[in-house]
């Protein structure tokens, strides 16, 4: 059996490790997508300003 400072350091453990568990699934299914968009976006509105800007001259 455990006692309480060996159960409480599991159950400190575990919180730790599903809580970075579930931060890695976090970022990997909505912030880096978001980011990665927002960047192709980014890129796609520069190329057309530039287009025309170099239309315009």
């Amino acid at each position: 059996m455990l006692d309480f400072s060996e159960f409480s350091g599991l159950v400190l453990f575990m919180f730790i490790f599903t809580a970075g568990f579930w931060l890695l699934i976090f970022l990997l299914t909505f912030v880096v997508p978001y980011w990665i968009g927002g960047t192709i976006w980014e890129n796609i509105k520069l190329k057309r300003d530039a287009k025309k800007a170099a239309e315009g001259k």
